[in-house]
């Protein structure tokens, strides 16, 4: 018998096996129900004391009684008497059953529970022989009963995408996990308490709005029925609050979902927390301070130190952080001097020496912002301000008074990752209202993230906006270095994920988020062979032994995102067996949005020469089918097998 035979009997044997607990499960719920002890007939149990306070608290509660309540985790039955694990808010909690103590008929009932079951129990508090704090159990009630299977106690759950999926289960099988969210919660109530201590007001403004304002992304579209009118998922809610500083609302700020149409990846969720704080009468320095303030309380609150490890990093988080301008870093770390540069046309030959893509039409701010982008954030490692942001790129900022072509803005960059962006706000609104009819034509042009025309905002700065600083954190990113964890799912409880087919064991197709490529694949789906044109083979063989040299092999896709700032290339992440990440770049968003290739296996060439594309060094090729029909080029990634292992290789 083959290996993947073997492997398919074990996982139906599993399958069998786990359906004939279910069964036995409900047969026992059935019985129950029919002895007149239906568990979730049920409302509330009283709970007086939970795990960890009765540890704690030993000393004044041994010999008192207890009521406590909780899920079974672990179960050892030794005749007349049982020990039972029960999983309460705070951990575990050892109880003792014996017959003697409950009586023997309720004891053979309880004998019938199972890992999973939720129960109550009234009893004494003391100790075992080892020394272990327990719970002389004199009633035990099953409150719920669970029918289905936990995973197997010492490993929990661990098919990643299934933890996200059944966070429920998640949080239940691994301390660890739980741990993270409670942590997430003091960070969330930390910085409330922190601004709240300034004397900021915390607000709410609208998350459904006819235009999507704040920052330069592609909103989620909705229709209000009532109205007949088309409305946008907020995707910031800067203007909003800087019409509340209008007001008169001197420091504002806002805590909350934002929402925005774009890739997956490790840092990126479709629906993330972000916070938004405004100030009157204060500029980015005071934006600088307040965030690095923040940052370093919260490290210090959680640990006890402003010292943070993360993926087995170090980063000291104690104030004041390193400043650097984009003209510094670029400098720096390529070589560019834009201090001697004044023209669009000498940054826009700067540009090509870089293969920046749309050369030709760059500002010498654009190129300036993407050579940044590029070539240095990677450098970032931080804690660290990013300074000299270039006008072009900053529509809501102040202009410096020394050099207008930059703006009085930062970005905080932790662990090469930008996670707060704060300017001196614009409050100039005829200059407001000239850089937003700028990014509406660009909007116009096909751009879907420039910023459209908001002229209730320009008549709300008409009106008169003081001199304010505002500042943006990406509180999910935060958390996810707060916490030291890999990835945004694992600190957001239920992330966005693929729905599962209608037999509960495979990812569905999303709907496409581009229409364009929805288009692709449906004329993909009913092609016409006909229409199809095909490049002519090769007339010159290729020996065997050249053929050969190329290593091709199986790969994983693990994570696929676009590459800021080109509208072809998709960056892959990729698993090839070697237990070390690949990165290939290719240049297919045309056809295909980044998180519908998640999960997928592909074909690449694995050892041809690095090269670097958008600053990004690619390590091989992905292969494509291409073909030419009624005149226009289309292509298919070549997807095989999931059964393929990573790795395997092509002859």
């Amino acid at each position: 018998m083959s290996e993947e035979q073997n492997n398919s009997t074990v996982q139906e044997k599993t399958e069998q096996e786990l359906n004939e607990q279910r069964k036995i499960r409900r047969e026992k719920l059935e019985q129950l129900r029919a002895d007149g002890r239906d568990p979730f007939r049920w409302e509330k149990w009283n709970v007086s004391h939970y795990s960890e306070d009765i540890r704690k608290n030993f000393e004044s509660l041994e010999d008192s009684e207890v009521s406590v309540a909780g899920r079974i985790m672990a179960k050892r039955v030794m005749g007349k008497v049982s020990f039972i694990d029960v999983l309460d808010k705070q951990g575990r909690i050892q109880c003792f059953v014996a017959r003697d103590n409950i009586t023997p008929e309720e004891y053979k009932i309880f004998k019938t529970y199972d890992i999973g079951d939720i129960i109550g129990a009234r009893g004494t508090v003391f100790k075992t022989k080892t020394g272990e704090v327990s719970v002389r159990v004199s009633e035990i009630v099953l409150l719920s009963k669970s029918i289905q299977v936990l995973p197997e106690k010492f490993h929990g759950l661990t098919d990643t995408d299934m933890r996200y999926r059944q966070r429920y289960v998640d949080l239940i099988m691994d301390d660890d996990v739980r741990e993270v969210f409670r942590k997430r919660a003091r960070i969330i109530k930390g910085i409330r308490r922190f601004l709240d201590d300034r004397g900021y007001l915390e607000v709410e403004t609208p998350i459904l709005t006819v235009i999507a304002g704040g920052a330069n992304a592609r909103p989620f579209e909705t229709h209000h029925n009532t109205l007949d009118l088309d409305m946008k998922l907020r995707i910031s809610n800067e203007l909003y609050l800087k019409r509340l500083i209008v007001g008169g609302l001197d420091r504002v700020y806002e805590m909350g979902k934002m929402f925005r149409n774009e890739g997956m990846d490790t840092r990126h969720n479709p629906e993330f927390t972000n916070i938004e704080l405004y100030q009157a009468y204060a500029d980015y320095n005071d934006m600088m301070e307040l965030t690095e303030q923040l940052v370093s309380s919260l490290c210090q609150e959680l640990y006890g130190t402003m010292i943070l490890e993360y993926q087995g990093k170090t980063f000291d988080l104690t104030p004041p952080w390193d400043r650097i301008s984009m003209e510094e870093g670029i400098l720096r770390w390529l070589g560019e001097d834009f201090s001697k540069v004044e023209t669009d046309e000498e940054a826009q030959a700067i540009a090509k020496k870089h293969n920046l893509e749309d050369a030709d039409t760059m500002s010498r701010g654009k190129v300036i912002a993407e050579l940044f982008e590029e070539y240095c954030e990677d450098k970032l490692d931080g804690p660290v301000f990013v300074t000299g942001h270039p006008v072009e790129i900053s529509p809501l900022a102040k202009r410096n008074p020394d050099d207008p072509r930059i703006t009085n803005r930062f970005e905080a960059y932790l662990n090469k990752w930008e996670i707060a962006n704060a300017f001196s706000e614009l409050n100039d609104p005829i200059d407001q209202y000239n850089r937003f009819k700028i990014q509406q034509q660009q909007l116009e042009a096909g751009d879907e993230e420039a910023h459209p025309m908001d002229l209730d905002y320009v008549n709300a700065l008409e009106v008169g906006l003081p001199p304010t600083g505002g500042l943006g954190i990406g509180v999910d990113r935060l958390i996810i270095l707060l916490t030291n964890q890999p990835s945004i799912r694992d600190i957001i409880l239920f992330p966005t994920m693929k729905p599962l087919d209608k037999k509960g064991n495979a990812p569905a197709e999303e709907k496409e988020a581009s229409g364009r490529a929805e288009k692709v694949k449906e004329a993909a789906e009913k092609i016409d062979f006909s229409k199809v044109e095909i490049e002519p083979l090769f007339e010159d063989l290729v020996d065997f032994e050249t053929f050969s040299e190329s290593d091709f092999r199986a790969v994983k896709v693990k994570e696929c995102e676009a590459v800021p700032k080109s509208k072809k290339l998709l960056r892959f992440v990729l698993d090839d067996g070697t237990g070390t990440d690949r990165t290939i770049l290719s240049g297919i968003h045309e056809y295909y949005e980044p998180e519908e290739l998640i999960g997928k296996t592909c074909i690449a060439i694995v050892n041809l020469p690095p090269r670097k594309m958008m600053g990004i060094e690619s390590q091989g090729m992905l292969i494509s089918a291409v073909h030419q029909e009624e005149g226009a080029e289309k292509l298919h990634l070549l997807m095989v097998d999931d059964h393929i292992p990573a790795g395997a290789k092509l002859y």
